[in-house]
């Protein structure tokens, strides 16, 4: 009987999958970069990872099959688009936005928070919430923490985000004050309202602002790491300040963070930013840019960005990147490709996508190399050697 039950038990482990968490690997000697592994319900996401963007429940230009296909382990969507378009509560009617979408691997979903924020014009801040108007249609609509939380447990999403405000660069002290103590009562409302819904499937993160003032940036990670959240990220950064200023913040506010949490750099996604902010101990990263800069014919490559329409590539047959492994460069060459972009062709797109969305994901699974073999030092400096 002892043993039928032991061989129960081992089934139920293999087999279920329980609520959110996170284990740290590795660590590199000499950064603060980090390899770890991160469980949900819909699979595991082995960090640091870059996460493609899927504003409106896709990613541009890129089957689920192809996501996987490239090593996408999770995705983000955002919750600000599908509020206005088609709705929560269609996408819950769906059975979520993983039935929706048909995407079966993870999904993030921010809090809809730096969308809101950057309607300048058709928004009024308020201690409850935000009151905006729709960019769609100019219809009026209300957005609190409490329905930031009700929206996304609607999506369904396994990582949620609290709602946050997300001023722009540059901010004066004081007003960046404000807006990071207002930051900090949201996340407590945050995190109430998701244990009132009580949906244990999903992770809520909290986020940590500032600006680019270190003494705001310590207190709101200090503030924000006290409502023990399962993992933290940091807003407000690539928002217009120069990227040695957001090297700076990443280096003096990451050790603020707990170790044993993931750390989510929101909305940075060039090449080089991954690369500093992993060396700065950040797990996670998203960012539309690869996409809709591939959609304008601009490709990465080992030796730096080119911009594949312009003339100079018109005859030349040889892949986007000679070191990419990718089925783009496998298959077609830079003028065919530019071919198509120049002809507004729809495949042409698609292409530069791809090619723009592995170049990264496999950037990352060179990074995760580099840091348990205890080499990233020397991986950063060879890398940026060739990237011009």
């Amino acid at each position: 009987m002892q043993c039928l039950y032991i061989k129960i038990l081992i089934v139920l482990r293999k087999d279920e999958k329980m609520g959110f968490s996170f284990e740290l690997l590795d660590e590199d000697k000499n950064t603060r970069a980090r390899h770890g592994i991160i469980n949900t319900l819909h699979g595991d996401i082995e960090t640091p990872i870059f996460m493609p963007v899927g504003t409106q429940a896709t990613v541009k230009a890129m089957t689920p099959d192809e996501l996987k296909k490239i090593g996408s382990e999770i995705i983000l969507a955002n919750t600000y688009h599908l509020y206005l378009r088609p709705g929560a509560d269609l996408i819950k009617q769906a059975g979520g936005l993983h039935d929706f979408m048909n995407w079966d691997r993870p999904i993030l979903t921010d809090s809809g928070g730096f969308q809101v924020f950057s309607l300048s014009d058709l928004r009024e801040i308020k201690e409850e919430g935000v009151h905006f108007q729709s960019h769609l249609d100019g219809s009026k609509h209300f957005i609190s923490p409490e329905k930031a939380i009700q929206i996304q447990n609607k999506l369904g999403a396994d990582i949620v985000m609290a709602f946050d405000e997300c001023p722009p660069y540059p901010s004066e002290y004081d007003d960046m004050a404000k807006s990071v103590e207002r930051t900090i009562r949201w996340a407590e409302r945050c995190k109430n309202e998701k244990e009132k819904i009580n949906n244990q499937d999903q992770a809520l993160f909290g986020i940590v602002q500032g600006g680019v003032h270190k003494k705001l940036r310590k207190y709101s990670a200090q503030a924000t790491t006290e409502l023990d959240f399962p993992g933290y990220a940091l807003g407000g950064l690539s928002v217009g300040e120069p990227n040695k200023e957001m090297y700076e913040i990443l280096d003096y506010t990451t050790p603020f963070l707990p170790k044993n949490k993931p750390r989510y750099l929101m909305g940075v996604g060039t090449p080089e930013d991954l690369i500093e902010g992993v060396k700065y101990g950040i797990d996670m990263f998203d960012c539309v840019m690869p996409t809709r800069i591939a959609r304008h014919g601009q490709v990465f490559t080992h030796n730096g960005k080119i911009t594949i329409r312009n003339a100079q590539f018109k005859d030349d047959f040889s892949p986007i990147d000679s070191q990419c492994d990718c089925e783009v460069c496998q298959s077609y060459s830079r003028g065919y490709i530019r071919h198509l972009m120049k002809r507004k062709e729809i495949l042409g797109m698609r292409l530069t996508t791809y090619h723009n969305l592995y170049f990264l994901l496999n950037l990352m699974q060179e990074l995760k190399t580099a840091i348990k073999e205890n080499n990233f030092n020397e991986f950063q400096k060879e890398f940026y050697s060739n990237y011009k």
